[in-house]
């Protein structure tokens, strides 16, 4: 098999199982975290007297990461350069205008930000390194494989907005303002795992952290924002399945 439709398989196939990357990098940061806790002295940041703002810094990192998540959802329309599980890809037009103006990737370019705001957190040169390889090698696949299927699906204009587009890393010189305004409706719909699953792993690692280290001097920043998101989590998670307030045609 060529190259070419090997990768589109293996990235269709990465897509299917993508929820299993973050939990083993969840379980491995979680030994690599534990393990530096107990060994101070391997941590570029437990020996330093910035570890607060060192782990805040993360937390804004990964921030960082969910509002590319949410401008590119909220700007989006319904079926646009999209997929979802069930149905496979999904695609009624090509998305160029907005975030996919400067860059044809940004919801991986949000997940990347996201993860590497936790693997910052654990406090290991060598994890980060790690994270990253394992990242694009990873999202690499999925991304050749919905690009095939694109330039496959709409052809010559895909072709040309792919040339002059970036895939990983914005060109904010390329921005074209959006067609449609916010969508603060669909941004909260979709985006409410990501936003709370955040705020929990990073007051884990602090419950985690200061349980080995027998100290009860927590950054509270990390577990009031979890018990806030949770919160909001569950009223959003209540508007969806309850009523149609979240609901917005075309989007």
């Amino acid at each position: 098999m060529a190259l070419q439709e090997s990768f589109e398989i293996q990235g269709n196939r990465l897509f299917r199982y993508r929820g299993i990357l973050p939990i083993f990098l969840l379980v491995a940061g979680t030994v690599v975290y534990a393990y530096i806790e107990l060994n101070p002295a391997l941590s570029f940041l437990k020996v330093t007297l910035y570890e607060k703002y060192y782990e805040t810094g993360c937390l804004i990192i990964s921030l960082l990461g969910f509002s590319v998540r949410a401008y590119t959802v909220g700007y989006t329309p319904a079926k646009t350069s999209g997929r979802n599980t069930k149905e496979g890809q999904i695609a009624d037009r090509i998305n160029t205008v907005g975030i996919y103006s400067m860059v044809r990737h940004p919801l991986y370019l949000g997940n990347f930000l996201m993860w590497l705001g936790i693997a910052l957190l654990i406090g290991s040169f060598w994890f980060v390194i790690v994270f990253c390889l394992l990242f694009w090698l990873y999202y690499e696949r999925i991304m050749f494989a919905e690009e095939q299927f694109l330039r496959k699906k709409f052809g010559q204009p895909y072709i040309d907005w792919a040339n002059k587009t970036p895939a990983f890393i914005p060109n904010f010189k390329k921005f074209v303002k959006p067609d449609l305004p916010f969508s603060w409706k669909k941004m909260l719909k979709q985006e409410k795992n990501g936003f709370t699953a955040l705020f929990i792993v990073f007051a884990f690692f602090e419950i985690l952290g200061k349980i080995i280290e027998k100290e009860n001097e927590y950054n509270y920043l990390f577990l009031i924002g979890a018990i806030v998101s949770i919160i909001t989590y569950i009223i959003l998670k209540y508007m969806k399945k309850k009523t149609n307030l979240l609901n917005e045609d075309g989007r």
